[in-house]
């Protein structure tokens, strides 16, 4: 699958969880887009869309700009182990809609390497001073 079809197939997963939709014949990389155009027809993946598209983690990828909205680069690991990632698009004012901004379509796989560190973090604050 595609990384815009692997996203499709997890909002898809979550929905038929949440007994959102419900969807009779297995989900294939030859049918999910025509599944998910059916399911989304009266907005039941709109929540779940918004949800997903926010990531579970940011990203060090620099994202593209713009100069109406900000943008930061997020991913979500799949139910497969890997990781897609995307462009999350937000504010913009008052009139802006980024979530209309097609996200999906620009989705990209990522490579992951994931490695624990210990570190030390001094926090420093002003003490009163002591009397001599």
């Amino acid at each position: 699958m595609s990384p815009e079809q692997m996203i499709k197939s997890a909002i898809l997963a979550q929905a038929i969880e949440q007994e959102a939709v419900s969807i009779a014949e297995p989900v294939t990389k030859e049918n999910i887009d025509e599944l998910y155009e059916a399911s989304s027809g009266e907005y039941q993946l709109q929540d779940f869309e918004m949800e997903f598209r926010e990531g579970q983690v940011e990203t060090n990828i620099a994202p593209p700009s713009s100069r109406h909205y900000e943008s930061k680069s997020v991913a979500t690991q799949m139910a497969d182990g890997s990781w897609i990632g995307w462009t999350y698009w937000y504010g913009g004012g008052k009139h802006a809609e980024p979530e209309s901004i097609d996200w999906m379509s620009e989705a990209y796989a990522l490579a992951c390497v994931e490695e624990q560190k210990v570190m030390t973090v001094r926090t420093f604050s002003k003490s009163e001073a002591r009397a001599a």
